[in-house]
């Protein structure tokens, strides 16, 4: 993990959590985090709503000389869409190539069991006083990106209610 501490600002959580992540996951599970990150890019919004890959799981060499071979895919899916990825396991096959550079995936292996959907619920914001709530706004009043503003508001309303716990 390259950390370059002489940056300044904010970095997104994703980087270190995947330099940490990624040699773990290469080593149990033979994937890559950012595989995983990727995959309802990779395979398609329809297709990785309802499914995940779970690990690449590579033939053993009895000797370094021997050649490459491809590794199994093994994709966890539930329902009709094991019958649409069993159907569309060459196009599958190629984009997860194309996305790793190399043709590491030779056969994708599906695993029928629930999936978790990919996207976390989130939690309801704490209730807070008619002021502080107005205090929050003006706030962030200023920042021009919608999503940041409402996030940051989210935020805000979070720190004030972990401090009225307390």
């Amino acid at each position: 993990m390259s950390d370059d501490r002489s940056k300044k600002g904010f970095r997104p959580l994703a980087d270190p959590a995947a330099g940490i992540l990624d040699p773990v996951l290469r080593k149990r599970a033979g994937i890559t985090i950012e595989l995983v990150q990727a995959w309802e890019e990779v395979v398609g919004p329809a297709l990785g709503a309802q499914s995940r890959p779970l690990k690449l799981l590579w033939p053993r060499r009895a000797h370094e000389d021997d050649p490459f071979q491809p590794a199994t895919l093994v994709v966890a899916c539930q329902g009709f869409t094991a019958m649409r990825i069993q159907h569309e396991t060459g196009e599958i096959i190629s984009r997860v190539n194309a996305f790793l550079g190399f043709a590491a995936v030779g056969r994708i292996k599906i695993e029928q069991k629930p999936v978790e959907p990919p996207v976390a619920k989130r939690r309801t914001l704490p209730p807070v006083d008619a002021a502080t709530a107005d205090k929050i706004s003006r706030s962030v009043e200023p920042i021009e990106d919608d999503g940041l503003r409402e996030a940051l508001q989210r935020l805000g309303q979070s720190i004030h209610a972990d401090k009225m716990k307390r």
